[in-house]
């Protein structure tokens, strides 16, 4: 099957029971048992849920896994990644990787003496050189947040082989319909899918999923043993959500193209960053690698003391945090998502006190760009 059509009929897609063509909610605690430890193939919903399991077959076979796992947020299915790992290891992760990703490491798993290093991942010499005894794995997400930077993830992951690292990769921005990191050589795929995957805005959930047996055992004990699983009622609407994906994305990524364009030849925006613009520095990479460029814009105004005024004047473009809805989302990253990195940090990866993040929803193009130059015109 091609990738549009697994997104509707992959992983477990109706109900083996009554041949629903929707896989029901199963809201449930738990589970009968017929005889004293022998238990069916579910015993208690935090170990296993059918719901969550249709997803969870789903997202594996979107990425090429050998086995998916439901998280109840993004950042508890990176929490259940991270603790693969030890008491002394070392990360390398790109230097603007998501504000939570960064305080998680940073307020839980470095007092328990995981240690890391923030490199620009574009640059092979810094990652040569933040390399340690004790490294463990690099740390990536391309498109990165916010900066839209573009890493070559088979490079990527070919060098960390060669230095027996994992590669992990949050594929969040791209989704499985545009990228699909384990075929680069990646050896761990995360996704919010509470942005594109759920793609409306009223889910939040997240998910992972590995091509290699072994980790996916350790991901598995992990997700159990520290519970933040999905809950059957999110499992639907995420599995629902993803139905819609590959249309949903092709809109998306139609209406940020032009939308990059027009704002590139906007006089009141300094700078804009879009992997679809011929000149981004990652455009090639992000040809070569993506099915498409994606949703999601950032860009920086000639007046940056305008920042405020221009995103609290937008009328339906909505000042919010996430990304990836139907509804095109803006947000300031050093005082909503980014925050967390302390400023110097943020300044030294490029994210500027006036950098905007716009996902572009699926809204009428003409209506966005109205709506983009009222708010910078000050109208």
């Amino acid at each position: 099957m091609h990738l549009s059509t697994k997104m509707i009929h992959g992983g477990i897609s109706e109900d083996p029971l009554t041949g629903a063509v929707s896989v029901p909610i199963y809201q449930t605690s738990t589970y009968r048992q017929k005889k004293l430890g022998q238990p069916g193939d579910f015993e208690y919903s935090r170990s296993g849920n059918p719901t969550r399991l249709a997803l969870e077959e789903l997202i594996a076979e979107l990425e090429g896994g050998v086995q998916g796992f439901a998280f109840a947020s993004g950042l508890a299915a990176i929490h259940a990644t991270l603790s693969l790992f030890q008491p002394g290891d070392h990360l390398i992760l790109g230097d603007d990787v998501y504000g939570g990703t960064f305080r998680l490491l940073e307020k839980v798993f470095a007092p328990l003496g995981l240690s890391y290093t923030m490199v620009d991942a574009q640059d092979s010499a810094q990652l040569e050189a933040a390399l340690t005894e004790n490294t463990k794995a690099l740390y990536l997400e391309s498109p990165s947040n916010p900066l839209l930077k573009i890493i070559d993830l088979e490079k990527s992951a070919a060098w960390a082989k060669s230095h027996e690292l994992l590669t992990i990769v949050d594929n969040t921005f791209a989704t499985p319909y545009l990228q699909q990191p384990l075929a680069l050589g990646a050896d761990i795929v995360l996704h919010s899918g509470t942005k594109y995957l759920g793609g409306h805005s009223d889910l939040v959930a997240g998910l992972a999923t590995t091509n290699d047996e072994a980790l996916a055992e350790k991901i598995g004990f992990y997700q159990n043993s520290i519970g933040g699983v999905l809950g059957p009622q999110d499992s639907w609407l995420l599995q629902r959500g993803i139905k819609t994906l590959a249309v949903r994305m092709e809109a998306h990524q139609k209406n940020a193209t032009a939308v990059a364009e027009f704002l590139t030849k906007h006089p009141a925006v300094a700078t804009v960053y879009y992997p679809g613009l011929a000149d981004h520095p990652g455009h090639a990479i992000a040809a070569k690698q993506m099915k498409g460029f994606g949703g999601m814009v950032a860009f920086e105004l000639v007046d940056e003391s305008k920042v405020a005024n221009f995103v609290e004047s937008l009328q339906i473009i909505t000042l919010a945090e996430s990304l990836g809805g139907v509804e095109s989302l803006i947000e300031v990253p050093a005082v909503m998502t980014h925050a967390s990195i302390p400023k110097e940090q943020r300044t030294a990866a490029g994210i500027k006190d006036g950098l905007i993040r716009l996902s572009v929803g699926i809204e009428e193009l003409t209506d966005l760009q109205n709506d983009l130059d009222h708010a910078l015109e000050g109208k």
